[in-house]
């Protein structure tokens, strides 16, 4: 029997005990999708759930990618805790991205000061008894339970939303992890068959259009102070993953980053600069249904998609960066009608993304 078919079978029989408890209900059922983004406080006081770990198949989870199979286990208990507690699926990223950062996904036996398990939570501030703290389940319980209270968590970016948890010294950190949660992520529940609707969580609109990342406009389409800026800067942080709007076909992905005195090529290994640099740094361009194209500028390293590669909505295709003509980490989303990809065709993203019933957040 394959692999898939005995964590299948698992998830199926787990799912089946969580259902008979009220648990996930619609979620795995395929019913009303906002049934999956009422988050469930997990309890604070709550022992260890012994009676609900994690499956895993047989013979132990296989290695996946740079994660062995100790970590993929770990991170399997978090994707099915958050599931049994009904977290949406965005829940599960950050979970996992703030875990690759505070323990490398091990269930460490000690850390800073009292710190202990997979989130490196603290007993002394009220976490949980070490004991409890190295059980990857009750680690979880615990860091869905305070998430979820967390207002608007959902539209945060994800380093924001881990730091809102962890109160860490070094708040930025998390958003490194993004990219790796989110593939880790989309591994497991596909291994196990589990449904996931869209990993860019209920934050993010789930029609045929989506934010391309959760982030507040920094700066708009064509504004006085910068006539030439034909689209909207979303300001997420470095390693947020962006995703596609919308279903298309990619056109172009390429490094657009030269000196602006001399024109010789400043490359897309580093930084842009304000004033040094021009070009779009790396970027990729997308079309879509209706001559519409869209265009992600200033990606941190090379994109992840290829020219002709089919893409769905809300499919990954590289991470937040500040490569070309950029002051700081940033998307430069830009959106293009009649299939015009020059100046010319640009048209102004916010009322736009408004209309297909995935807004862009407000100026910030």
């Amino acid at each position: 029997m394959s692999l898939r078919f005995l964590v299948s079978l698992a998830v199926a029989l787990t799912a089946v005990f969580i259902l008979c408890a009220g648990g996930l209900g619609g979620f795995l059922l395929g019913g009303d999708a906002a049934a999956g983004c009422v988050p469930v406080v997990a309890s604070p006081t709550a022992a260890p759930s012994t009676s609900m770990s994690p499956f895993a198949p047989l013979g132990g989870w296989p290695a996946i990618g740079d994660w062995d199979s100790d970590q993929v286990g770990n991170a399997a208990a978090i994707v099915t805790t958050g599931a049994r507690l009904a977290v949406p699926v965005r829940g599960w990223v950050i979970a996992v991205a703030t875990a690759m950062q505070e323990s490398t996904l091990r269930a460490l036996p000690g850390g800073d000061r009292d710190s202990v398990g997979l989130f490196q939570q603290r007993p002394s501030q009220g976490w949980g008894t070490p004991a409890q703290l190295r059980d990857p389940v009750y680690a979880a319980e615990r860091f869905f339970g305070t998430l979820v209270t967390i207002s608007g968590w959902q539209a945060m970016p994800l380093t924001d939303a881990a730091q809102a948890v962890q109160i860490s010294a070094y708040p930025d950190a998390y958003a490194t992890w993004e990219a790796p949660a989110t593939d880790l992520v989309t591994t497991i529940t596909n291994t196990t068959g589990m449904p996931t609707a869209s990993l860019a969580g209920c934050g993010a609109a789930a029609g045929p259009w989506t934010q391309p990342v959760l982030a507040p406009v920094g700066s708009g389409f064509r504004i006085a102070g910068r006539p030439g800026h034909h689209g909207v800067d979303l300001n997420a942080p470095r390693g947020t993953v962006i995703r596609a709007a919308s279903a298309g076909t990619v056109r172009t992905v390429r490094c657009n980053a030269v000196h602006a005195s001399t024109g010789a090529p400043w490359g897309c290994d580093r930084d842009g600069d304000p004033d040094l640099t021009r070009g779009c740094g790396w970027y990729v361009d997308i079309d879509h249904a209706a001559g519409l194209l869209t265009r992600y500028c200033h990606m941190d390293q090379p994109p992840t998609v290829t020219v002709g590669q089919r893409v769905t909505v809300g499919q990954p295709i590289g991470v937040v960066g500040s490569t070309g003509h950029s002051s700081g980490p940033h998307l430069h989303y830009e959106v293009h009608h009649h299939g015009d990809a020059s100046a010319n065709g640009a048209i102004d993203p916010v009322p736009f993304m408004a209309t297909q019933s995935a807004a862009l957040a407000a100026v910030r």
